[in-house]
């Protein structure tokens, strides 16, 4: 047994060094000037690094999030790799001879070679990446490829090192990806809202009108064909822009169920139709974060087919301020705002069109950061001076005054925050994001109202509500309305 585990490695140690050496003796037109520089590039990870910034800063919603999921692989990777992996198996570095000096990197490795650190980080990258945005992961993989392969072009590493990192790195990858996935579900708990009693049972779709945004976070990518094979006789509407919530008002004034797949400002407008006509909602999550569908326990349109055959639902509370939009009174399922986060939304939806959602963005907190100045109010009667007044339907947990999550979407509070003016606005509302959700700070405070009076409201002065944004009246009334919305929810 000893000479056959001998023999085998041995063979194994022989195909290395022959691959290697054919490598070496090969000419490559253009390799000379192109791996060398590339695999420098790599070094340390800045390659991937820079990728990662370039996707964050100018790609759409879903190439941030993969860059994030491609940046955790790599340091995943790179914390296996420098841990165990070089320490485990103490393999020496090829030696140099009939590998052409053109070729050889100026400064060599002086760690072991198995595995290939540079093969992993790569393949971790574009791994993380692809698992969550394909075609950007097939774009990118060439571009690994090369990398991996200049380790054996420069001589410093056998092609199983290569392959064993190259092989570590996709594993990084899609272990990434089970957390994220595994974390996304252990966010996804229905809460404790009052269950709804005589909603209809739809288990082929008959009576719901389905309206879908196309333009909506990732609802061009959801999967429709699921939606009609389990209920056929839906109406399924697709739709995006300014006769989104036309269609949405028709479809709610004919349908047993009104049905939405997009975000949550499309949930929102849905919502909104729906209160007005006094129909069900059914939602579908289609957006980027769906954080109303993900704090109701949806997890994706097989979660709500099964609620709308099975006939269950919830009541749930619903935020209102008054006056809203046109006059009417506006609606928010999440959040409103006021201050700091409308004037970056607002910033950031004036500059995207014209470079991109990244750069708008860190354009927009610059602006605000740079310039803004606390926006005087009246609340509860009391004159004050806000960086920020936050509002949640619902009592959020996490620290700061920015959303988390929420256990129960029917309690029927308003969770308010304000971060004091005064000061600069960037340490203010960093102290706040650290301070305790329902505490006292000097420069941050929480508490939980049925309603709040905002009064003395500056002309110009902007709103967010569901991460829509429009401009403020001179006054207005928030307040919480309890289990005013019926939506359909798998029983916990």
């Amino acid at each position: 047994m000893a000479d056959q585990e001998l023999t085998w490695q041995g063979a194994v140690v022989r195909w290395d060094r022959q691959l290697f050496d054919v490598v070496a003796r090969r000419h490559w037109p253009g390799a000379d000037r192109v791996l060398p520089r590339l695999g420098r590039a790599a070094n340390h990870g800045v390659l991937w690094g820079g990728a990662a910034v370039a996707l964050a800063a100018f790609g759409s919603a879903r190439a941030r999030k993969a860059a994030v999921r491609g940046a955790a692989s790599l340091a995943l990777a790179s914390a296996t790799i420098n841990t165990v992996g070089k320490w485990s198996v103490r393999r020496p570095r090829p030696l140099l001879e009939g590998v052409p000096a053109v070729r050889q990197l100026a400064t060599q490795p002086q760690t072991t070679s198995f595995p290939s650190g540079h093969s992993a980080s790569a393949f971790a990258f574009t791994a993380g990446l692809a698992l969550e945005s394909p075609g950007w992961g097939a774009a990118l993989a060439p571009v690994a490829a090369s990398v991996a392969f200049s380790r054996v072009y420069t001589g410093v590493h056998y092609p199983s090192d290569v392959l064993a990192g190259a092989a570590l790195g996709v594993a990084a990858g899609f272990v990434v990806d089970r957390l994220a996935r595994d974390a996304k579900e252990a966010r996804i708990v229905p809460g404790a809202e009052r269950r709804a009693v005589g909603v209809p049972a739809l288990p082929d779709g008959a009576g719901l009108t389905v309206v879908v945004n196309t333009a909506s976070g990732t609802a061009a990518a959801v999967r429709l064909d699921v939606l009609r094979a389990r209920l056929p006789e839906a109406e399924v509407i697709e739709c995006g822009g300014p006769e989104l919530a036309a269609a949405l008002e028709s479809a709610a004034s004919r349908a047993t169920v009104l049905g939405v797949c997009g975000g949550d400002g499309t949930v929102n407008a849905a919502a909104t139709a729906a209160l007005r006509a006094g129909v069900p909602l059914a939602v579908f999550p289609g957006g980027t974060l769906n954080h109303f569908a993900m704090d109701l326990g949806l997890g994706g349109i097989e979660d709500t087919c099964r609620a709308l055959a099975a006939g269950h639902a919830v009541h749930i509370g619903v935020g209102r301020f008054t006056p809203g939009p046109e006059g009417r009174s506006g609606h928010f399922l999440n959040t409103f705002s006021i201050g700091a986060y409308p004037e970056l939304l607002g910033h950031r939806l004036h500059w995207a069109p014209r470079i991109g959602g990244g750069p708008a963005a860190l354009l927009a907190a610059w602006r605000v950061l740079r310039s803004q100045r606390p926006v005087p109010l009246r609340l509860a009667g009391r004159p004050r001076k806000v960086w920020l007044l936050f509002a949640g339907n619902g009592t959020y947990h996490g620290t700061g005054p920015t959303p988390r999550r929420r256990d129960d979407l029917g309690e029927g509070l308003l969770d308010v925050r304000l971060v004091h003016g005064g000061g600069r606005p960037g340490p203010r509302l960093l102290a706040a994001a650290l301070a305790g959700p329902l505490t006292r700070s000097p420069v941050h405070a929480a508490t939980r109202l049925r309603s709040l009076r905002i009064g003395d409201i500056p002309p110009g002065t902007p709103l967010a509500y569901d991460g829509e944004y429009a401009q403020a009246p001179p006054g207005l009334v928030l307040d919480a309305l309890p289990d005013a919305l019926t939506v359909y929810r798998p029983q916990a």
